[in-house]
């Protein structure tokens, strides 16, 4: 089987990655950040930071990133269900982390819920670490 990492298309991947997303389980909450306006706005920022991977012509894992010049975030890692554990998550994330190294960013934070700890694990084991810190957050629309 092909595995292809690629940045995404939004014409043609939007909607699966979208229904990814919708269907990866508790730890990817959605909001008005991932309607199709916000992300062409994020696509004009750093387009090359949000990856898909591809299996047999199937989309079965994305990963988004950012980065503000100073620190880079990752935001939605998700894989199929049934490719979990095939090593496609740890592909998406050394793909997005080459990726902002390139662009010279020296750390990057993601954000996990606390109960998901198929997720806290697999970041640790991707050389991440717990941060004692407090998220705040504020809705300004």
């Amino acid at each position: 089987m092909q595995m292809k990492i690629r940045e995404f298309d939004f014409e043609t991947d939007y909607e699966a990655v979208h229904n990814l997303w919708q269907n990866a389980g508790p730890g990817i909450q959605l909001s008005d950040s991932d309607q199709p306006a916000e992300i062409m706005k994020k696509l004009a920022r750093d387009p090359d930071l949000f990856l898909v991977a591809v299996r047999n012509r199937e989309l079965v894992g994305t990963v988004l990133g950012g980065f503000d010049g100073r620190r880079g975030m990752v935001y939605h890692l998700a894989v199929l269900p049934l490719h979990r554990r095939a090593g496609i998550g740890q592909l998406l994330m050394e793909e997005l982390e080459s990726r902002l190294r390139a662009k010279g960013c020296l750390k990057y934070y993601l954000l996990v819920t606390k109960d998901n700890q198929p997720a806290l694990d697999f970041y640790a084991s991707q050389g991440c670490e717990l941060m004692p810190l407090h998220v705040l957050g504020k809705v300004i629309k």
